[in-house]
């Protein structure tokens, strides 16, 4: 009797002695991962690690690192983020400055210029530069707006072939001025799409300038379903084909060096990129042969 006493009070004694060093070495391991929390500078890689094994403190380094590397990932991408801006700031800058420039050096060879027709040359010229400016201010704004996540659209079904029509027509002196002739074809005459019409239209717009601006050839559009959805191509013949890389081609400023850089700011197809999203559509961009493809994604939903 005495001896099953003194096992069972032996027993208790050493689960209460257990207990107490377990409680210490959780005590330890929470003062050393307060201190690392507290003393780990804010760049660093470094990450929380365990020195005991006990799964619940396992389970709360994990969970601090996670969290490590969410704010790590937020940083960078912040950091990017900035990069970017600075970037596009830069570029913005350089193309407000050098038609505002050039006016002011028209605008000075006019105050010099002692023949009337002459003076008229250079304020033309000067006109034009600050036209220019003005352009690329309303497709800074349109771009913003298209930006704007509380952008507000009048989604309904939308007749896409008339819409696609009115655009043309209204570059019917663009096209007859290069002696193009755009192609039109539609699978599905009387395609109804989910759209804002307006937003749609600023679309089908941004599409057209961008292959008067930089095509080679007339722009065939052409109507057809892919993978069960449809779609609107705008394909038409570049220069330069490797100048141009289709996975930037929708970023805000994106110009490529040979066919992209002597017009425009780099904000049309951005701005129809930010209107496709806002309506559930997509564009996407692709290089076939010496031809630039670029496709609407539609929405009918």
């Amino acid at each position: 009797m005495d001896s099953t006493f003194f096992a069972i009070c032996m027993l208790i004694l050493g689960a209460a002695l257990g207990a107490l060093a377990a409680g210490a070495t959780y005590a330890m391991e929470l003062r050393r991962m307060a201190r690392f929390i507290r003393e780990r500078q804010p760049r660093s890689n470094a990450r929380l690690t365990v020195q005991a094994a006990a799964p619940a403190l396992q389970d709360l380094a994990a969970a601090v690192n996670a969290e490590l590397d969410r704010a790590m990932e937020e940083c960078i991408a912040a950091q990017r983020h900035t990069q970017e801006f600075q970037r596009d700031l830069s570029a913005l800058s350089h193309d407000i400055r050098t038609p505002l420039m050039g006016a002011k050096g028209y605008l000075q060879l006019a105050l010099d210029e002692d023949s009337p027709q002459g003076r008229q040359r250079h304020l033309s010229a000067a006109t034009d530069r600050i036209d220019s400016t003005i352009v690329l201010l309303d497709q800074l704004f349109l771009y913003t707006k298209a930006s704007d996540p509380d952008l507000a659209l009048n989604m309904q079904p939308i007749a896409l072939r008339p819409v696609v029509e009115r655009v043309l027509i209204a570059h019917y002196p663009d096209f007859e001025e290069r002696g193009w002739e755009p192609a039109l074809t539609f699978e599905d005459q009387g395609l109804l799409v989910q759209a804002d019409e307006d937003a749609l239209a600023r679309i089908l717009e941004n599409l057209i300038t961008n292959a008067l601006r930089y095509g080679a050839s007339a722009p065939v559009l052409a109507q057809q379903t892919q993978d069960g959805r449809p779609v609107l191509d705008v394909a038409n013949q570049v220069q330069d084909p490797a100048a141009i890389d289709p996975t930037r081609l929708f970023e805000r400023f994106y110009q490529a060096d040979a066919s992209r850089g002597k017009q425009g700011a780099g904000l049309g197809l951005a701005t129809a990129a930010k209107l496709a999203t806002a309506m559930g559509m997509r564009l996407s961009a692709s290089i076939r042969c010496n031809q630039l493809v670029i496709r609407l994604h539609l929405s009918v939903e």
